[in-house]
């Protein structure tokens, strides 16, 4: 059972997220908070797998308080899923650095959102195709990185492994492009993770173009 808390300063909207989550055998809507506060709070008191957290809410932001879960020990285990009609730069950037799993815009269709928590849940990383293609953009239009920079922590293998997250690959899909087990796959992207001080997959993604160790092409 996946257990989900939900967080939005619209109670119409969370009863529409609740009414759709509850819905699904696997997944159960353990809580509902209407600011970021409030979603701090009960992510400390009802350790859900995933926070299902709006951007903009009144007194402290999704933002911030995705900062703030990610950055407790003891919620480790707890993935925040930003939901928002916002595809803004400074709202993606925002959110990934604060440590936010996955990114989905609310005009999402319903199975997408159902997926989105279930792929978080597991300790992967989403984003939303629009949001994929801001981030790429973004590093297309910045100063090229030092490429050495991406090769100072990891041994060669790990940084394949590692660009070919980058560039949305399952732990399967990585498997199979280099003949080893979804396993050792799956070994090598922890390893690399636990190395960079990477919360989950999606920060992961940050690093790799942040650190040149995957450059987009430019245009």
């Amino acid at each position: 059972m996946i257990r989900v808390l939900l967080a939005d300063d619209q109670a119409l909207m969370r009863a529409g997220f609740r009414a759709l989550l509850d819905a699904e055998d696997e997944l159960e809507v353990v809580g509902e908070a209407g600011d970021g506060a409030r979603a701090v709070e009960l992510a400390r008191r009802l350790r859900p797998d995933v926070v299902l957290m709006d951007v903009q809410m009144p007194g402290l932001d999704g933002i911030e308080a995705t900062r703030r879960i990610a950055a407790d020990p003891a919620l480790s285990a707890v993935r925040v899923l930003i939901l928002t009609n916002y595809g803004l730069d400074a709202y993606v950037f925002a959110a990934l650095r604060a440590g936010a799993s996955g990114f989905l815009l609310k005009d999402a269709d319903p199975a997408d959102l159902l997926h989105a928590v279930t792929v978080v849940a597991h300790g992967d990383a989403l984003l939303a195709p629009a949001v994929t293609r801001t981030l790429i953009s973004e590093f297309v239009a910045g100063p090229p990185p030092d490429p050495a920079a991406g090769r100072a922590v990891l041994t060669t293998r790990e940084q394949e492994i590692v660009e070919l997250v980058a560039r949305g690959l399952t732990n399967d899909e990585i498997a199979g492009r280099m003949v080893i087990s979804p396993l050792t796959a799956k070994t090598h992207v922890n390893r690399a993770m636990m190395k960079l001080h990477c919360r989950d997959r999606a920060q992961l993604v940050v690093w790799a173009y942040e650190s040149g160790l995957i450059a987009p092409r430019r245009r």
